[in-house]
């Protein structure tokens, strides 16, 4: 494994790591107050049949943190640059939650982009949030992000079968990060998301946790190419929580993109 750092469009350093080898690479790109080492359990994986890499996005892991303002394109540029550095004929870009969101933006700026894949988020496309709404979560960030990470994302991050490791692991480091994580996860709460996704070309494909229903109708209305597999029993972090099982469908996933998974 190599780590290398390349540049986004406004010149902050982005930190990511290669292993494995072959003519795709799938680039693992973490959700909000994340880092590259939660894909760890599919590097181990993937790499024997697939260029793998894991980067951190801008303010996040080991990647600059000079970023003044962050916005939808800003990260969708992360993605990018980081994803046509690789040496590989094909592209497929792994997107958890609000990364799920950006990969979508990123599209169009990926040579070689074979398919997204989107990991428990873009559930349904037809539901958004108020301004009033967006507001009360981002207040309640400002306020008591503390009381927020310990009482009340929990009912929405976990279910009762979540390892405690796992809780335990993250609840630390979203708590390491709370100077940050307001204005890590705006951008995604004023993102217009069905804009996006009506400008991807290449199969999308979802995993998706069972703590809350996939509304495939909507989303077929913006994607060209869209499906979803459930994966049960899991909170939001399926590739942390059930990873053997997380593992063979994404590898049903990556070996034929255009395949229907359900």
């Amino acid at each position: 494994m190599k780590k290398y750092t390349t540049h986004s469009s406004d010149s902050t350093p982005l930190v990511y790591e290669v292993s494995g080898q072959g003519d795709t690479a799938l680039l693992f790109i973490h959700g909000w107050l994340g880092n590259k080492s939660w894909w760890e359990g599919q590097r181990e994986v993937f790499e024997k049949d697939y260029l793998v890499a894991r980067m951190d996005l801008a303010g996040h892991g080991e990647s600059g943190k000079e970023r003044k303002t962050y916005t939808t394109k800003l990260y969708a540029d992360d993605i990018a640059a980081v994803a046509n550095n690789l040496e590989a004929k094909n592209i497929i870009l792994v997107g958890h939650s609000m990364s799920g969101a950006y990969v979508l933006e990123a599209a169009s700026k990926i040579s070689h982009l074979k398919a997204l894949v989107v990991i428990d988020t873009l559930k349904d496309l037809d539901f958004t949030y108020t301004s009033e709404q967006v507001e009360t979560f981002l207040e309640l960030y400002r306020s008591n992000f503390k009381m927020a990470v310990e009482s009340i994302l929990p009912q929405y991050l976990f279910v009762p079968t979540t390892p405690p490791a796992v809780k335990a692991r993250l609840e630390q480091e979203f708590l390491s990060q709370s100077d940050f994580a307001m204005a890590a996860i705006e951008p995604l709460y004023r993102m217009d998301l069905k804009a996006s996704a009506q400008k991807v070309k290449v199969p999308v494909r979802a995993i998706n946790a069972d703590n809350s229903p996939t509304n495939a109708d909507a989303n077929k209305k913006y994607l060209k190419d869209y499906d979803f597999k459930m994966i049960h029993g899991t909170g939001h972090y399926p590739m942390l929580e059930k990873v053997k099982e997380f593992n063979e469908i994404l590898k049903e996933i990556v070996k034929d993109p255009h395949a229907r998974v359900n």
